[in-house]
């Protein structure tokens, strides 16, 4: 793989954790909350921009300057997708610091006051402060980034579908010789239309019934080879014609029942403007329930866990960015639709430190009467869950540089 084009995970990543952090944006300014910096990547700060009150803007180059007006505000953690507080005995500003960061790979959403912290000696909130609203409305600036993120799915399997599904059509590419393909008698550029009747239309239909006719007819028995009725065109053709193939029940590794291998020429598929909507959202939702089935899977141990960290993403997003050439832009929009669900199912697990588990905490509160948790408490309990996160992390980080390229 061309290295260069490890270089699309940072557009990828940039795209996901923007739309994530922009849905808290936004849900915190509905609410009245004053948000003090979004932040792309993390620390240390590139530059930043932030109106002034008379207005125009301040250009903020690797930080400095930024404590003249908001009264050094700090990050609780660079690695929070939201977070901080302000110091109590200093003023600040409702103008937002807009942030780029060196490190690509995240980005934030700066409050006030997120783990509930009292800002003066008597209990009394910032009333600009994520904690002196509602549960509603801290409920709603939560789940806020995760509705992003899959609503950013939609769109990218509509454009997905709109630019042109890559199918591969039940056209044979290559016959392995002495293979009861090759006995039978198919070639190269032959294509099958029928499986013992089945109408056929990809690759993966033709593997698909082949693989159904044999388990239907060996099932039981100690049969070698099962019969196999195609009905063929053959490229120059006119007419198609039916074929027997002696399929093997239990073939070579990698051989495959009948020994032939897809044409390597896709054919696009492009769904019209109005319907590409309809097949977004069914996508969107279907790649949902897979991704919750395989995670119950794992927690229940019917499945090994397979995990990728950044490292292995980064890997992966390349070498489909590579495939972009030959494949069109399906396979990156599909992908980045993926890392979106991903993101938007892993931060609504009930977790400390993710959205998920803030969300808990504040359904804790509520079943509590309104009574809140101490911020101490509060606190303790999402730096728990950071630390954990980190952990695991930098564990499957590890891996993926092991496994580098295999």
């Amino acid at each position: 793989m061309n290295n260069w084009y490890l270089l699309a995970a940072i557009p990828v990543f940039g795209l996901l954790v923007f739309v994530h952090e922009l849905g808290h944006f936004i849900a915190a300014k509905w609410a009245g909350i004053r948000v003090e910096e979004f932040g792309l990547g993390f620390p240390p700060a590139l530059v930043g921009f932030r109106r002034r009150h008379n207005g125009g803007w301040d250009v903020l180059w690797f930080g400095r300057g930024r404590n003249a007006d908001t009264g050094d505000a700090k990050m609780q953690t660079p690695f929070a997708t939201s977070g901080g507080t302000s110091n109590a005995s200093t003023p600040s500003t409702h103008h937002t610091i807009y942030s780029l960061n060196l490190l690509p790979i995240g980005g934030f959403v700066r409050m006030p006051g997120e783990n509930g912290d009292v800002l003066d000696e008597h209990g009394k909130y910032d009333t600009g402060s994520f904690a002196a609203k509602s549960a509603g409305k801290r409920m709603i600036v939560l789940v806020a980034g995760v509705l992003m993120n899959f609503l950013l799915s939609i769109v990218l399997f509509t454009f997905a579908y709109s630019a042109g599904e890559p199918t591969f059509p039940s056209t044979i590419g290559t016959v392995e010789p002495g293979s009861p393909a090759a006995v039978a008698g198919l070639k190269p550029d032959d294509r099958i239309l029928t499986v013992n009747g089945q109408k056929v239309e990809t690759f993966d239909d033709l593997v698909n019934q082949v693989n159904q006719v044999i388990a239907d007819q060996s099932k039981g028995t100690q049969l070698q080879t099962v019969p196999v009725s195609l009905q063929v065109q053959r490229a120059g053709v006119k007419d198609s014609f039916p074929l027997t193939v002696n399929a093997r029940v239990n073939p070579p590794a990698g051989k495959g029942h009948m020994g032939v291998t897809q044409s390597q020429k896709p054919v696009f598929v492009t769904s019209p403007v109005w319907q590409a909507p309809f097949k977004g959202i069914a996508h969107t939702f279907d790649v949902t329930r897979q991704f919750i089935v395989s995670i119950g899977q794992m927690i229940t141990g019917a499945v090994q866990p397979r995990l990728a960290g950044p490292v292995g993403i980064v890997q992966i997003t390349g070498e489909v960015a590579q495939r972009t050439g030959d494949l069109g832009w399906w396979p990156i929009l599909s992908l980045t639709a993926i890392l979106s669900l991903n993101l938007a199912i892993v931060n609504i697990l009930p977790f400390p430190a993710l959205d998920g588990g803030r969300i808990v905490l504040v359904m804790i509160e509520v079943l509590r009467g309104g009574k809140r948790l101490r911020p101490e408490r509060e606190g303790l309990i999402n730096l728990v869950g950071m630390a954990i996160l980190l952990t695991l992390m930098a564990v499957i980080t590890v891996s993926d540089i092991m496994h580098w390229g295999s």
